[in-house]
């Protein structure tokens, strides 16, 4: 299995929009980061986790092609405002595309964008099938487990595939849904900042959870400017937790 990171950045990006930090302003491209997305092929099939604000840009930048489906965490803008680039699949493909989340995800995108679920097709619509997750499933192999975490009061969704676990946007994550995450290879999870936040991990709460899970190496995602810069943050971390970066990609 590969997987690349399309993006690593929280809601606003980095660089943020008239901010003049020292993160804002580096001219190192590591710390450029757009909202956070990835890009996994498995045997035959190749899909995404979020399609957020940057998707069109994301997918023309890594040459991608191909896409079978889309793993949704939740429904904040930042994860799933590039939905209309589907389409470009669709006529590549000629086949709807599947995109799978849990029961509030698929009930906000069909309010959010009525205009691809309302029933009224016509020529240039995304053509997108909708799916609940509540329990493992499996495509060639591929096994995904959904893993409920808690973003603020909001129930979202995390993945096991496989030896791989992708977490985006959690606070809080209860012990039976943290048994589904021991023993993975790689452990991609969200670290804000710094500071202290109420709906997203920091650096300090990150690092405690992941002190007390079996995994072989970690990759900070879902960052923001108050982080800081990547190569000082880098020299703060354990040695199997990496922070993520935009195209960073391995295999497992």
């Amino acid at each position: 299995m590969k997987v690349k990171f399309l993006g690593t950045g929280t809601s606003q990006g980095i660089p943020v929009i008239g901010c003049k930090c020292d993160v804002c302003l580096s001219k190192h491209a590591i710390d450029k980061r757009l909202r956070s997305s990835v890009y996994i092929e498995k045997g035959n099939y190749n899909f995404i986790i979020d399609t957020g604000p940057d998707l069109r840009q994301q997918v023309l930048k890594n040459n991608i092609s191909k896409l079978d489906f889309v793993l949704y965490t939740h429904a904040h803008r930042d994860h799933v405002s590039g939905i209309d680039e589907l389409r470009s699949f669709n006529f590549i493909h000629k086949k709807a595309i599947y995109a799978y989340g849990n029961y509030q995800l698929v009930n906000q995108l069909k309010k959010d964008y009525s205009y691809i679920f309302s029933g009224l097709k016509y020529p240039g619509l995304p053509n997108i099938n909708l799916k609940v997750i509540k329990n493992q499933f499996e495509f060639d192999g591929i096994k995904i487990n959904p893993i409920e975490v808690y973003h603020h009061k909001l129930k979202i969704l995390g993945y096991r595939i496989n030896n791989f676990t992708y977490i985006t946007d959690a606070k809080t994550i209860k012990k039976n849904e943290l048994k589904k995450i021991d023993n993975s290879k790689i452990l991609v999870i969200n670290c804000l900042q710094i500071d202290e936040h109420i709906s997203h991990l920091n650096l300090e709460e990150v690092l405690k959870l992941i002190k007390n899970l079996s995994v072989e190496k970690v990759y900070l995602t879902h960052i923001s400017h108050n982080l800081g810069k990547h190569n000082n943050i880098s020299e703060l971390l354990p040695k199997n937790v990496n922070l993520a970066f935009d195209n960073l990609s391995f295999s497992l």
